[in-house]
């Protein structure tokens, strides 16, 4: 319009030079985004790349004038004014990326944005050697929380150490439900290395190991906005988030119509119970769920005792502790209904390992090094084990090694149709009864 109304021409019809407008917005976003120009990462990084975005946006605009002569609608246009526009739109685009770029730093100094799920684990220097700038870059935030391994030089000692600070670590990201670990130590320090890895490796989270000083300085990993930071990944989140959603929704969606189709199969179970024998209708006992936090589970009561301390007994075959209506109840597993509260919770979900008291929990850690992996996922009320007969008591270390390889063969190949078959096989698996008692 300034274009026309400049050399005295009448202002033409504004929609069809809209409609170019769009169509070169459109080419420009789609092949920027192609390379990560968008991502927070890139976006947050000082460095405007205008090399990239000028290269860009002309070859765009020789798409455009390709379009026009392909489907000859060029003579509809002043080439005045597409001419303005070409060399015009890159200052534009130049100077809102910069814009961008001060809007993004000053809303993430301030802590408006920017990500507060990454717990920073390292050695002193390595982590010293990190500058606001690197925070930028590796995680989209200026600080995040940091732990410091041991500096000593007496092996035993810094081995200590670090171990008192690896536990502070995993209790701050259970508390915080953190989603990522970064290491930043030395790449030759092999051993240490190894070391760390074997005692994050029970925490349900993704760790990646970041570049060391040495390595930085050889990739110039700054000088290009477009350039992926080298992050090496040595532990991979057991579920992403989107799976986690959709998980998420299975169970919501499913728990609340089971909630109301056995509405009254439970109000006539607590009946029941309020009937045969003194004592709450409600058994609660203390259990850990993902990334080993404690929550309380829901069961009807099915037994003379409630115990929920450090010492709890399972229940055997023919147990004189359970009731007469809780032996129907478990051998139904009627007695795990309540159960779908925790699931609408979040404690649970329908489908993980099961959940075991906190005493006996606290000794298959000790005896298994490969128990503490099923607090990746949340526990649930059936699983793959389950479904394999792996139910019922675990009175030897055989039995609760097999439940444990059912288990992680579980978290290692989940997916939504694994669940759909692990519901279909657990309803046979109740009216088959084994191992229920």
């Amino acid at each position: 319009m300034g274009y026309q109304l400049t050399i005295g021409n009448l202002v033409p019809n504004i929609l069809p030079h809209c409609a170019v407008g769009l169509l070169a917005s459109f080419i420009h976003i789609l092949r920027m985004s192609g390379s990560g120009y968008y991502d927070f990462p890139d976006s947050a990084k000082p460095r405007v790349e205008i090399g990239e975005i000028l290269i860009c946006w002309f070859t765009t605009g020789l798409l455009l004038a390709f379009f026009a002569f392909l489907l000859k609608v060029g003579v509809d246009y002043s080439r005045g004014a597409f001419v303005v526009f070409y060399f015009v739109a890159p200052a534009g685009l130049l100077v809102v990326r910069k814009g961008t770029k001060v809007a993004l730093a000053a809303a993430v100094s301030r802590g408006v944005i920017g990500r507060r799920d990454i717990v920073l684990i390292g050695d002193l220097h390595e982590i010293a050697a990190l500058e606001p700038r690197d925070l930028l870059v590796f995680f989209g935030t200026s600080e995040v929380s940091r732990f410091t391994l041991s500096s000593d030089d007496d092996l035993q000692k810094r081995e200590s150490t670090d171990v008192n600070v690896i536990n502070a670590a995993a209790n701050f990201i259970r508390r915080n439900n953190c989603r990522e670990v970064m290491l930043a130590m030395p790449w030759e320090d092999t051993g240490r290395l190894e070391f760390i890895r074997e005692h994050v490796k029970t925490l349900p989270v993704a760790v990646r190991l970041l570049p060391d000083i040495r390595v930085r300085t050889l990739t110039n990993y700054a000088s290009s906005a477009r350039q992926r930071v080298l992050a090496i990944e040595i532990q991979r989140a057991p579920l992403s988030a989107a799976e986690r959603f959709v998980k998420r929704v299975m169970d919501i969606v499913i728990a609340a119509l089971a909630l109301v189709f056995f509405l009254p199969i439970m109000a006539l179970t607590a009946i029941a119970i309020k009937l045969d024998s003194p004592g709450p209708v409600i058994f609660r006992q203390f259990r850990k769920g993902f990334n080993g936090k404690q929550f309380m589970m829901f069961k009807f009561r099915t037994m003379t005792v409630q115990e929920n301390g450090p010492a709890v007994m399972q229940a055997t075959r023919d147990d004189p502790r359970v009731t007469s209506i809780g032996r129907l109840l478990r051998s139904a597993s009627i007695d795990e209904l309540p159960q779908l509260l925790n699931v609408l919770k979040g404690d649970m979900s329908l489908i993980g390992p099961r959940p075991h008291a906190l005493a006996h929990d606290n000794y298959f850690e000790t005896v298994l090094s490969e128990y503490a992996f099923r607090h990746h996922v949340k526990p649930g009320m059936t699983g793959w084990a389950q479904c394999n007969g792996a139910r019922g008591g675990t009175p030897t270390i055989e039995h609760i090694s097999e439940r444990v390889k059912l288990d992680l063969w579980y978290i290692n190949n989940w997916s939504l149709w694994l669940d759909v078959q692990i519901v279909i096989k657990t309803f046979f698996e109740v009216l088959r009864k084994r191992n229920a008692y």
